[in-house]
């Protein structure tokens, strides 16, 4: 069943108990409506919304437990599994369990990269700090599982189906996109803040032919400059009496844990390069790794610029963020959003259940019954849909565009006339 609690209540309480999925997103869709039209809105986009459920399969690139079952699967060091060996060899996983007692198939990293990573990043410290040769001799294999898994990372960011021709990913981002244009005329940007690496959010906005901030200046070198976020995108209205507006579409986006194609280059006032060619996969990427230092590393430029702004604009007056994706696992994130719930026009709205027992900060959330916070979530016995889901609150619960209703209205005549086709065929056959 569908859920939207908004604090203890249920907005659903005075439906009939017969009602369907339509009536249940109805009442969503009018209320997130209303709150697009909020004087300061921003949007957490989580590693759940880089990928879509189909046939009960993931597709795109899979979440933090599905990615580490991808990574044991390539330690069995089976030539039939593929890219068995690929990141970490036989020999470096058998060495690493025989000199430091790290088991890289043990329970505890199954579904958990972080936590192998957690270990792994220990032990390198410790070889580091030790005289002795045999933990020097560990060290270089440490070194080497680590730039494995990075590897591995990397490259599930960088290819799958999404490289090879499926644009279902790609074009959930452009509907959602495009939803934000139904904000009214005269409102502030909206943000667009994202833990993920991959490059949809600004593929579907290049398609979309919609203008955005990402913080890079420049043309052929485009390099990291914070200061472009304080710009704004204006066009002419009267040239006798310079008369200028606001272009309206323009969005301000920030990748918070970097990037795919992002570098570092020795020289130059601002280091940090994007790049729209293809990069050697060998070449470090300014990127912060699932790691338990993952806050230490957001204080670094370019990421201590970032989340200054993800502050900043957290704590703007009258401002919502929705969440989407994100299921809190972050503390160096959770502590902005909960720096927000301190001020009084502060609105969370989050797309998860928060009644999931594996997840502690959403139940402490939830059991606030602050009516400032919603959650929604749950899938629909009828359709399989489910509300949490990005393909869901992209196609069914956020605010529909002009456009996007007259792309739909055609989408469902050409459907209708493809189907009387193929049963005019059958007929015939």
């Amino acid at each position: 069943m569908i859920n939207f609690r908004k604090g203890s209540k249920n907005e659903f309480s005075k439906l009939p108990a017969d009602a369907g999925f339509d009536d249940r997103t109805e009442i969503i869709r009018r209320h997130l409506a209303e709150v697009f039209g909020s004087k300061n809105l921003s949007f957490l986009i989580g590693s759940g919304c880089s990928s879509y459920m189909h046939d009960s399969h993931e597709f795109g690139i899979p979440t933090m437990g599905p990615l580490a079952g991808e990574f044991q699967a390539t330690l069995h060091g089976i030539p039939s599994l593929p890219s068995s060996g690929a990141f970490v060899t036989i020999e470096q996983r058998d060495a690493l369990k025989d000199r430091l007692g790290i088991d890289l198939m043990h329970n505890d990293f199954q579904k958990n990269l972080e936590r192998m990573m957690e270990v792994l990043m220990t032990a390198q410290q410790f070889c580091k700090t030790s005289s002795k040769p045999e933990f020097q001799e560990a060290l270089e294999t440490v070194d080497a599982v680590i730039a494995g898994v990075k590897k591995f990372i990397l490259q599930k960011c960088t290819d799958g189906c999404f490289a090879h021709g499926d644009e279902k990913v790609v074009t959930l981002y452009r509907r959602f996109y495009q939803s934000l244009a139904t904000r009214s005329r005269g409102l502030a940007p909206p943000w667009v803040f994202t833990t993920n690496y991959d490059l949809f959010n600004e593929r579907a906005m290049d398609r979309s032919g919609i203008p955005y901030s990402n913080g890079f200046a420049g043309t052929i070198e485009r390099r990291f400059n914070p200061s472009t976020y304080r710009r704004a995108l204006a066009e002419q209205l009267d040239i006798s009496s310079k008369r200028w507006a606001a272009v309206d579409g323009y969005v301000h986006f920030c990748k918070l844990h970097g990037s795919v194609n992002w570098t570092e280059e020795e020289t130059g006032l601002f280091p940090i390069r994007e790049s729209a060619e293809k990069l050697d996969p060998a070449k470090d990427r300014v990127m912060i790794y699932p790691t338990p230092s993952k806050q230490a590393a957001s204080f670094g430029s370019p990421y201590s610029d970032m989340f200054r702004e993800f502050q900043r604009q957290i704590v703007q007056d009258q401002s919502v963020l929705f969440v989407m994706g994100f299921s809190f696992g972050d503390e160096h994130i959770n502590n902005i959003i909960f720096q927000g719930l301190t001020l009084p026009s502060f609105r969370l709205i989050a797309f998860l259940n928060p009644d999931d027992a594996y997840n502690p900060v959403t139940k402490e959330l939830a059991a606030l019954g602050d009516p400032r916070i919603s959650f929604i979530w749950g899938n629909d016995e009828g359709t399989g849909k489910k509300a949490h889901y990005f393909d869901s609150i992209v196609q069914d619960l956020v605010p529909t565009s002009a456009d996007q209703k007259e792309e739909q209205a055609i989408e469902k005549v050409f459907k209708k006339l493809l189907s009387k086709q193929q049963g005019g065929e059958n007929g015939e056959g």
